[in-house]
């Protein structure tokens, strides 16, 4: 499996930290967020990666470099300036391959456990599933949610989830985007539920959508925290 790690954003609401360096690379726990992912998915064996950048996109190539430092291998989607997810998702399509994908926002941090997507992704293929959505708890900032979750079917009713950013998709979704053009995915998303072919989960571990400077503070002390409590 291939899985594409979304990292093109602004962060315009972490500026000025991402004025001159690109949020995923922004550190916590002493590595670079999207680090966290990279090394995730190698251990639960997806190691052929595609990393799509505009804003600062040098420096993601320069710091992770062909993806050997971590056993795997890195194509880049140099998009120039940010195509939105559904957009820089097609215009990588040709790195992706015809097999189903997963997508991982580089902006998050989460312990979620990769493995499981390889098992997922062949349930899809019996189930006729076109997407898989990893859904958490409605964070502070985010309350009302965004899909509900009747065992394992998505759904557009309420309660309401948040979508984690970590998901499994089919590239046939994608096909019909200009390649080059923006788009965002929630349009995709929500056409698809109410065709009853997206298939969830809820992850119930930790999940941070590290949007501002003050949660990523706050995620910083907590994994140093349970770093130094580890070595204690």
């Amino acid at each position: 499996m291939r899985a594409m790690i979304l990292a093109a954003g602004r962060g315009e609401r972490m500026r000025p930290l991402t004025d001159h360096t690109p949020k995923p690379l922004l550190q916590v726990g002493g590595k670079p967020l999207i680090v966290w992912h990279i090394e995730r998915l190698v251990r639960a064996g997806i190691t052929d990666l595609v990393i799509n950048h505009a804003h600062l996109g040098v420096q993601i190539e320069y710091a992770l470099g062909d993806g050997s430092q971590f056993g795997a291998t890195i194509h880049y989607s140099d998009e120039g300036s940010a195509l939105e997810t559904a957009g820089g998702i097609a215009f990588a399509s040709y790195l992706l391959g015809d097999e189903i994908f997963a997508v991982v926002n580089g902006d998050v941090y989460c312990d979620y456990d990769f493995e499981r997507l390889l098992a997922l992704a062949s349930q899809m293929q019996v189930d006729k599933d076109n997407i898989h959505l990893v859904l958490v708890d409605n964070p502070s900032h985010h309350l009302a949610g965004d899909f509900g979750l009747q065992q394992t079917r998505v759904t557009d009713v309420a309660p309401k989830l948040t979508f984690s950013g970590i998901g499994l998709y089919r590239p046939d979704l994608f096909s019909h985007i200009p390649r080059g053009s923006k788009a965002p995915l929630a349009p995709l998303l929500r056409e698809q539920i109410a065709a009853g072919k997206v298939s969830g989960e809820h992850h119930q571990g930790v999940w941070v959508d590290v949007g501002t400077p003050q949660r990523l503070d706050e995620l910083d002390k907590q994994l140093r925290a349970s770093q130094n409590a580890a070595h204690d």
